[in-house]
């Protein structure tokens, strides 16, 4: 008897990411990598397959893949369809292929754990927990065929389901993933600004906020996130040809980055298997060429403060499973910088926010450009500025978040700019009282004076009037001014200077 005539007899069960999958009673798993799983499953009755899901991360997704499939393995058929541009630039499918062909090696994760290293040029990688042979078994006792278009898949998993019933390859295994466990420092829920030259840089201090003070909480789908709301990254000095460090630890290479870019700068048709993107929404989505607009807008305008781009649709609400993330951009063009600010209602923080922040200064570069060749405005690139109202960094990604802080926060913190655009001040003991002047940072033009015998009068009158200070620089006056009390109050003679140790006075 055939699968299709035994349709009650299998029912997979996944172990992991259940509501991301849709699930029949056939003997076949379809992974369609990028494209959207639904168009494959509306070709097939549940009875021609046992599942269908999409794999995004060579790095992450292949190991729920693999446990699910060790716990049904009723399984016996395996369709993987890689057949769009983002698969390609992924790797996930490929990667997934090269399992089930070439096989695997013991090594290391990227985070250096010990793992099972699948044989790919594309890194992926299985837990130690899952031990070699049931992974040798289950890569001979599952037939596999790659496609390269949605009517090859649909046309394979019907061929697979008109074959005889194959008895399982054994039994079902649970192999449970390891739990990360993060630590939670207090903070500040809502509300944050952080601030690097480079994209790299800000990423770096993004993560190290999230994974210190932000929330966790169930997700949209499976598992859980962590999460701050209302993240407010800006990014001032990101060179031309983008920074990317040596050797690379950023999710995106400059390879899948021109990719991305044009995802964003240009239009692209409408297709079955792609939800949408950024650049059709920005482009033709709504039957105008919203980049366009914006650059006619400033060209005419300079100081327009109506350069608006959106990509929310209000249908969105109502028949879009996956609206887009980006939904708002906004350009400002202030003391001949042109600026950029998007909004995000939903921001992977770890595997998505630098390509998005890559891209959208790309489109800053493109509008910037365009003026200049049809104006005489000259104008300079100002900061990229990213709000993401939920920024938030998946369970699975918890892990490479830790080690990202392990081996990079410090390094960042190192080569710091301490300039603060609050100013700068100078502290001195006149005439026994501490003197504080409040100078512009640049031109150092004396602003404010505050004067006063204590060190906490005088940190507090300042805090209120320069709510802005940076972290470190307000540390740094509260040092200073109390070194500056002790000289007033002690019983023994200290001269003082800013930046000194406190000195005994020569009598």
């Amino acid at each position: 008897m055939t699968a299709t005539g035994q349709a009650a007899q299998f029912q997979y069960k996944p172990l992991h990411k259940p509501n991301q999958l849709i699930c029949g009673t056939g003997q076949t798993a379809v992974i369609t990598g990028w494209t959207v799983r639904q168009v494959i499953a509306k070709h097939l009755n549940p009875s021609e397959f046992a599942v269908i899901g999409n794999l995004y991360s060579p790095t992450r997704g292949i190991n729920f893949l693999i446990r699910n499939l060790l716990a049904n393995p009723h399984v016996r058929f395996l369709v993987i369809l890689n057949a769009t541009k983002e698969d390609r630039n992924a790797g996930a499918c490929q990667c997934l292929l090269d399992f089930f062909c070439n096989g695997f090696e013991a090594g290391q994760s990227d985070t250096g754990r010990q793992c099972w290293e699948i044989n790919s040029p594309i890194p992926g990688y299985i837990d130690r927990e899952i031990d070699a042979d049931t992974l040798e078994k289950l890569r001979q006792c599952v037939d596999l065929q790659a496609c390269k278009s949605i009517t090859e898949a649909v046309s394979q998993v019907k061929s697979f389901a008109q074959r005889d019933v194959v008895e399982p390859w054994g039994f079902p295994s649970d192999f449970p993933m390891p739990e990360v466990v993060p630590t939670v420092l207090p903070g500040a829920r809502y509300g944050h600004r952080i601030e690097g030259k480079t994209i790299a840089e800000t990423w770096v201090k993004i993560i190290h906020r999230i994974k210190t003070t932000g929330t966790i909480r169930p997700t949209g789908y499976d598992g859980q996130w962590q999460e701050l709301i209302d993240v407010m990254a800006v990014v001032t000095h990101e060179p031309e040809d983008f920074y990317f460090p040596e050797p690379n630890y950023l999710p995106v290479s400059p390879n899948l980055l021109e990719e991305y870019i044009s995802q964003i700068l240009s239009d692209s048709p409408n297709r079955e298997e792609i939800k949408y993107t950024y650049g059709q929404r920005l482009r033709s989505w709504f039957k105008r060429d919203q980049i366009e607009q914006v650059i006619e807008k400033l060209g005419a305008d300079i100081d327009s403060a109506r350069a608006v781009m959106s990509l929310w649709d209000v249908t969105d609400h109502e028949a879009n499973n996956s609206p887009p993330c980006l939904n708002h951009i906004w350009i400002r063009v202030v003391d001949n910088e042109l600026s950029l600010t998007a909004t995000f209602r939903s921001n992977d923080m770890f595997s998505a926010w630098v390509a998005n922040a890559m891209g959208l200064r790309a489109l800053q570069r493109h509008i910037k450009e365009e003026i200049a060749k049809r104006s005489d405005y000259k104008l300079n690139m100002g900061p990229l500025i990213t709000i993401s109202q939920s920024a938030h960094i998946y369970d699975e990604c918890w892990e490479n978040a830790e080690h990202l802080i392990q081996t990079q926060y410090a390094k960042i913190c190192q080569h710091r700019d301490y300039t603060d655009p609050s100013g700068s001040f100078v502290i001195s003991v006149r005439e026994d009282k501490i003197v504080v002047e409040h100078m512009t940072p640049g031109t150092g033009e004396v602003v404010n004076c505050y004067s006063g015998k204590s060190a906490r009068q005088l940190y507090q009158k300042i805090a209120t009037d320069c709510p802005s200070l940076q972290v470190e620089h307000a540390m740094y006056l509260g040092t200073e001014l109390q070194k500056a009390e002790l000289c007033l109050s002690s019983s023994q003679s200290f001269i003082y200077e800013q930046d000194k140790p406190l000195l005994g006075q020569q009598m």
